[in-house]
């Protein structure tokens, strides 16, 4: 599934040009937290292990930036702060929309203003930027397009997942680790 994103982010980053303004170093995306899925959060542990590996030093920054998040956000967190899971409904969704929009990754390195995780980021981060299409209409990072028409925004158009194989082993997952719901990043790797 990793491929098939990638894949169609590569391809509508050549169709937008220079109205894609996403670059290494830009961390639009980075500040105020987001839900992410069960899947996201595998990938993320997977690649916290990974950078202990490759990087303990780098690996102990994401832990110890995740941790402090999570102590700053536990009292007012939209969920269970005991298990990071999100609650569900239109009054938490409110909740949600007003929480945290000022916090940043604790994936992002302060210092180098890189993402440790990049290559393990959860699904949100890989599909902000280009226009991608949503019960809102289509949305694309306010950075991006600026002077381009609609017709230029809707040429541009990236479609993640038109088969929609993230569901799918997304109720794989859940069913097989019993652990269902959405998260943010801080409590995803403070586990």
């Amino acid at each position: 599934m990793i491929q098939i994103v990638d894949s169609e982010l590569a391809d509508a980053s050549r169709r937008s040009g220079g109205w894609l303004v996403c670059r290494q170093g830009c961390t639009q995306c980075c500040i105020g937290v987001f839900s992410i899925n069960q899947l996201d959060v595998s990938r993320l542990r997977q690649g916290l292990a990974d950078l202990q590996v490759l990087a303990p030093e780098r690996a102990a920054g994401v832990r110890e930036r995740a941790r402090e998040a999570v102590a700053r956000l536990a009292p007012e967190f939209p969920g269970d702060p005991a298990t990071g899971l999100l609650d569900e409904g239109e009054f938490a969704e409110q909740r949600f929309a007003e929480f945290a929009n000022d916090e940043p990754c604790p994936a992002l390195d302060p210092e180098t203003v890189n993402c440790e995780l990049y290559e393990s980021r959860p699904m949100p981060c890989r599909t902000f930027g280009p226009p991608v299409r949503s019960e809102d209409g289509l949305g694309v990072c306010e950075l991006c397009y600026h002077g381009a028409s609609d017709e230029d925004i809707a040429s541009c158009e990236m479609i993640p997942d038109a088969d929609d194989l993230e569901s799918t082993l997304l109720q794989q997952l859940e069913r097989t680790t019993g652990v269902r719901g959405e998260t943010i990043v801080a409590f995803a790797l403070v586990p």
